[in-house]
């Protein structure tokens, strides 16, 4: 019910209807401001306030003859306002209502994927504290290294979430212009302050300048935003994929009742939104890419750039709240299995302890060297038997010589590994 209430939510913005109805408020906001300049009567003003309207049918049908939209809209509106529709549009070019409108909607879906990211933080932010001490292995390279909790692993991804945040109200900022400039943007016909007055009833700012376009780095810093925010779902995705794994069996994906994982296979339980997420994420860095390529347009402006935007628009900003809501209901779903956690942890009998040994040896006057090799014949051994690396440590002769049994224990202490586990949780939540 959540993903569909967002979808219908950020594919409104994207509605025929309200995109025209931007169009409609940018020529409107014009004529208002040739008004105030005694450029249009007040009574003409009056009534194209009062009787500018669209019908998208007649739109429609209009524009199978003209093949150009903004004149078939135009053309629309004045048949419904009459004689003082000769003032809409005066002295605009196209891309006066395509870019300031695009502005106007890139903005509006910002928000929303703003509380999409307050939502989901908010999840993250509990699940830290829910597993702020809920020991498991730390891997690199998909081999177990030291222990971790489950806490940081979220908390680490809150603080990736917060910069991603900072990154979307940087680049709905970045958007949030509007540019009514004209043709090739040297306001032959309409004046600068014209373009002041539309931007600010609009809630934009005006571009300092433009050519007939605003320029296209805008629009790569937004959609790029949103390929990095995708980037950040798929790698939260991955992890739950891995340890959903028979193997490792760490956390998995809620999985209700009634629920099939195979058609051929009854007994799977299969990360299927995980995985769902990871597509969605190439999707997202695909439209990426396409903005960055219509930085470079011909001169003042082609129009190559714009059937790319009429798809990836919508489609961007429709696919990251979904990913979003995903992401946020999966983790505030997740299964989570400590006793695994716990079984993982110890299934390499300390071998998470090894540095903590090395270090050991070296304080006791040893040379790196000579540390590291002592400790390294031992864990490659525990790695070929599977035997209990500590059982081994606290056998092994030339080690007891250096170190007696109650520090060796010590290294293997998980107190000594996460104590600073506190303190990290008061950097990414206090600060």
């Amino acid at each position: 019910m959540i993903e569909r209430y967002t979808l219908k939510k950020m594919g409104t913005i994207w509605s025929s209807e309200n995109r025209l109805q931007k169009w409609l408020a940018i020529e409107i906001l014009v004529c208002e401001a040739l008004c105030k300049k005694g450029l249009i009567p007040k009574k003409a003003l009056a009534n194209i306030k009062k009787k500018a309207a669209f019908q998208i049918p007649r739109i429609e049908e209009i524009e199978k003859t003209t093949k150009h939209d903004v004149i078939s809209f135009i053309t629309n509106v004045a048949e419904n306002i009459g004689e003082d529709g000769r003032y809409l549009h005066w002295g605009m070019t196209s891309s006066d209502i395509l870019d300031t409108s695009l502005s106007l909607l890139l903005k509006e879906a910002a928000e929303i994927i703003l509380e999409d990211i307050d939502a989901f933080l908010t999840t993250l932010k509990q699940k830290a504290f829910e597993h702020k001490n809920t020991v498991m292995i730390g891997r690199t390279h998909g081999v177990h290294a030291e222990a971790i909790t489950f806490g940081l692993k979220m908390a680490l991804w809150y603080e990736e979430m917060k910069r991603n945040r900072q990154r979307m109200e940087s680049a709905q900022e970045r958007i949030s212009y509007g540019k009514i400039s004209g043709a090739v943007g040297t306001f032959s016909y309409l004046p600068p302050d014209v373009e002041d007055f539309v931007c600010r009833e609009l809630g934009l700012k005006p571009a300092p300048v433009s050519s007939q376009i605003l320029q296209r780095d805008r629009h790569a810093e937004y959609f790029t935003t949103l390929a990095i925010i995708a980037s950040s779902i798929e790698k939260f995705a991955l992890e739950i994929r891995h340890l959903q794994r028979t193997e490792v069996l760490e956390a998995e994906e809620f999985f209700s009742k009634g629920q099939k994982g195979s058609s051929a296979m009854p007994h799977k339980r299969n990360p299927i939104l995980s995985e769902n997420l990871c597509g969605l994420a190439r999707l997202v860095r695909g439209n990426a890419s396409a903005s960055l390529e219509n930085m470079p347009l011909w001169h003042e402006r082609d129009i190559s750039h714009s059937s790319v935007e009429r798809v990836i628009a919508p489609d961007s900003t429709i696919l990251i709240d979904f990913m979003l809501t995903r992401i946020n209901s999966l983790i505030a779903n997740l299964v989570v299995y400590p006793e695994n956690m716990e079984k993982n942890l110890r299934l390499t009998g300390g071998l998470f302890s090894s540095q903590k040994l090395m270090l050991h040896l070296i304080e006791k006057g040893l040379t790196r060297e000579e540390s590291y090799q002592l400790v390294q014949k031992n864990a490659m051994k525990a790695w070929k038997t599977g035997k209990d690396f500590k059982k081994m440590i606290l056998h092994d002769e030339v080690i007891k010589k250096h170190l007696p049994a109650q520090e060796i224990e010590k290294c293997f202490s998980l107190k000594d590994h996460l104590r600073n586990v506190d303190t990290i949780f008061k950097r990414v939540f206090t600060r």
